[in-house]
């Protein structure tokens, strides 16, 4: 009689986890773990949230109405006819070019830039050069040297319309009756009214272009300028060779930031003379502030606004290639 064969038997346990096993090794999608993220990608879309208030607040506020106004340059669109608006191209380009009253805008606008800029600049480094030494006096100095530029330029125009009046204003009427200003005052002569008004926004923001450049000498390695000294260079000579060199950074900074502010000026030209007297001091911002709200011609502003980005950007692209190149000699 055979004995029965006896064939080993393995315990259930075992042969649940063993199949438990080559499951998960086979890549069983029951058994995989979520993959996670790493530091790098997590931080990565911290960032990209963070800044998304940021981006979306820019997109909103500044890029769609400069996509707008490009759009709208284009066409011929009045709010007194909406339902009249038709592509037109270039014509209201062309149209700046032909009027008068545009190119005489466009020079006031760079005559007062380039005026306004220059005085400012050489004004601001002459006061940060005298409160280089940080010390109580220049301290307090610095912070009364700065409140016109705490002011609103909408304020500072107003006062100086009211003490420039030759009938009543503290410095108008002495002006006036000295002979040096006519009648009506230096805000009523069609010569002297655009240089007063570059002479009001030298007043406001100086001390800005000042405190500035003052942060670009406190930032200047001393040890240059000692071992300049025990050379025997001249103050003259470590001013022109170190100190302004060095400063092109800062100085760039107040420039271009002086520059796209004061090609863009409306403030205080608004509420003195409003452009006038005739065009005298009509800039391109007046212009386009005219056409848009008086005239309702909103291709035409369009155009004009999309002007002062072009200018400012040239501009812009003008200071980074003079001061590159002395970088680079100095670097």
């Amino acid at each position: 009689m055979l004995a029965p064969v006896l064939s080993p038997t393995i315990p259930e346990s075992l042969d649940l986890e063993s199949s438990s096993t080559s499951l998960a090794r086979s890549g069983s999608p029951a058994r995989a773990r979520p993959r996670r993220l790493s530091y790098a990608r997590k931080r990565q879309l911290f960032l990209i949230l963070l800044a998304a208030p940021a981006i979306l607040y820019v997109l909103a506020i500044a890029v769609w109405p400069m996509a707008q106004g490009i759009f709208y340059s284009f066409q011929e669109y009045s709010l007194v006819r909406p339902a009249g608006r038709r592509f037109v191209g270039l014509d209201n380009y062309i149209a700046l070019w032909s009027d008068k009253t545009a190119r005489q805008a466009l020079i006031n606008t760079f005559v007062f830039t380039i005026g306004a800029v220059t005085i400012e600049f050489v004004f601001g480094l002459g006061i940060a050069l005298l409160l280089w030494r940080d010390d109580l006096f220049n301290r307090i100095v610095l912070g009364l040297l700065l409140i016109p530029a705490t002011v609103t330029p909408l304020v500072v125009g107003l006062i100086f319309k009211a003490m420039l009046n030759a009938d009543y204003g503290v410095l108008g009427y002495f002006l006036a009756e000295a002979g040096i200003s006519g009648p009506r005052g230096l805000l009523a002569d069609p010569l002297l009214a655009l240089p007063t008004l570059i002479a009001v926004d030298v007043w406001e923001w100086t001390p800005l272009m000042a405190l500035i450049l003052l942060a670009g000498l406190k930032s200047l390695p001393t040890d240059i300028l000692e071992a300049a000294q025990v050379d025997g260079a001249t103050s003259a000579q470590r001013f022109a060779l170190i100190i302004l060199p060095l400063l092109l950074p800062a100085a760039f900074l107040a420039l271009v930031l002086r520059m796209m502010d004061a090609f863009r000026v409306f403030d205080i030209i608004y509420v003195s003379t409003s452009g006038g007297p005739g065009d005298a001091t009509t800039t391109l911002m007046i212009h386009g502030v005219k056409q848009g709200l008086e005239f309702f011609n909103i291709g035409r502003a369009s155009a004009v606004s999309n002007l002062i980005t072009a200018c400012i950007g040239v501009m812009a692209v003008m200071f980074i290639f003079l001061v590159r190149p002395a970088r680079n000699r100095n670097a």
